[in-house]
């Protein structure tokens, strides 16, 4: 996804860093699509995921599109169809090919595709030598490739979450990579504690002078009652309780839409979870593993997130009780940077102490994704992702095993439809303390 920078923070300083930086985010782009094979980049599974190699391409076409075109002379675009092939959601930028259908553009090829990414990478070389832009602040090419640089950093996790999807519909289950050594929790946490904070007025949205997106602000104040929060996300060993408890066949836990969904689906268990000899096992990017019970659950959709926390006599968090809470905590986790590639055990805080507030799982709140008071998107191709999308989403918070370093934020807010759950995407439960 591409959302806008925020119209309401300081233009970033277009430091000296900046081309280092660039480059280091499309290295590390490529180095996800490294374990596959050109036909492994080619398919898409379903309408939510796209091909590994539209991922590749779509990144490099937004450098092209919204940067290259406009700010270095005599640039000349690798190919007139890609516009077509590899743009999103811009209706300012013309026709695409639709969502659904990506999965049939096997032309251009995977290597016409690394081609263009070195052709691309190489004029944005060229720009820096030019204009120096990394040493002019506030420079609009500048702001353009921090986006960029952001808007790349979405779609490496969008990569892995979605090839995994991919794996899940292919009868070999196959592994994006060989099972690394497991890592044990130091001090696993058991069952939770439960967090109070106080009620009140409290200030929401970014404020800062980096980076952030439209959607997390403008800054504004929310009145909370009293809550508490669960100090780890729900597991794999609660949700199994669920399940045996007949949470998947009992209606009253469920919105109407929910119930609907899952017999729709025929869901009766997390995403990628299958049943063999009487043990589960949840497919994961290091191929077919016994479900851990203390890992946090994830591959739920907001409906049985909602169900569970009806079962379990609680409720979820709202975005704004999520982030309220989150102040104090560092921006570390299990994130990509772990090379974990899925969520572990968490470890105790510490009483008092939230566990895995980032990392691990996108944590789904009760939160519609609507606009904050005052918004207004900004002017051009580059707000047109965001605010045309506030409706009939729910905010999650937090971040997730496959959440590049350095791109989560506390008021980062993801979004996505009730129904889907190829993301990591998990819970933690909350209550009202009155």
């Amino acid at each position: 996804m591409l959302l806008a920078p925020s119209p309401n923070a300081t233009a970033p300083q277009v430091s000296s860093n900046l081309q280092a930086r660039l480059r280091a985010s499309r290295e590390l782009t490529l180095s996800l699509a490294t374990p596959l094979s050109d036909e492994d980049q080619t398919v898409q599974p379903m309408d939510d995921a796209s091909p590994t190699k539209w991922h590749l391409a779509h990144t490099t076409w937004f450098y092209e599109a919204f940067v290259l075109k406009q700010h270095l002379p005599d640039y000349r675009p690798f190919s007139a169809d890609f516009d077509y092939c590899f743009n999103s959601y811009y209706e300012s930028k013309g026709e695409r090919q639709p969502r659904g259908l990506r999965g049939l553009l096997t032309r251009p090829s995977a290597g016409e595709v690394r081609e263009y990414r070195g052709y691309v990478d190489e004029a944005l070389a060229e720009l820096f030598r030019r204009s120096c832009v990394g040493d002019i602040a506030g420079e609009a090419a500048g702001e353009l490739i921090e986006l960029g640089i952001n808007h790349e950093q979405q779609h490496q996790e969008l990569l892995l979450t979605d090839i995994l999807s991919l794996f899940a519909a292919n009868p070999l289950r196959p592994a994006y990579r060989e099972r690394l050594p497991k890592v044990e929790a130091v001090s696993a946490a058991t069952d939770p504690e439960w967090v109070a904070f106080d009620g009140g007025i409290r200030t929401i949205g970014y404020e800062g002078n980096g980076f952030s997106y439209d959607n997390e602000g403008p800054r504004h104040e929310v009145l909370l009652r009293p809550y508490r929060l669960a100090s780890r996300c729900v597991t794999n060993g609660d949700w199994l309780a669920f399940m045996e408890a007949g949470g998947y066949r009992e209606p009253l836990l469920w919105l109407a839409d929910g119930w609907a969904t899952i017999k729709s689906q025929g869901w009766c268990a997390p995403g990628y979870w299958e049943e063999r000899d009487g043990v589960w096992h949840q497919l994961t990017l290091e191929g077919l593993l016994p479900v851990d019970p203390r890992a946090p659950v994830t591959h739920i959709s907001y409906y049985e997130a909602n169900a569970y926390a009806q079962w379990a006599g609680k409720r979820l968090p709202t975005e704004f009780e999520w982030e309220a809470a989150s102040a104090g905590y560092s921006l570390v986790g299990n994130d990509l940077a772990t090379n974990a590639l899925r969520p572990r055990p968490a470890v105790a805080a510490g009483e008092g102490r939230l566990a895995q507030m980032f990392g691990d799982v996108w944590e789904w709140t009760s939160s519609a994704y609507l606009p904050y008071p005052g918004y207004r998107p900004p002017s051009g191709a580059v707000g047109e992702y965001n605010g045309k999308f506030m409706v009939s989403q729910n905010v999650l918070r937090g971040g997730s095993c496959a959440t590049p370093a350095g791109h989560i934020r506390a008021t980062y807010r993801n979004f996505f439809f009730p129904h889907q759950r190829w993301q990591f995407t998990g819970l933690r439960l909350a209550e009202d303390a009155t």
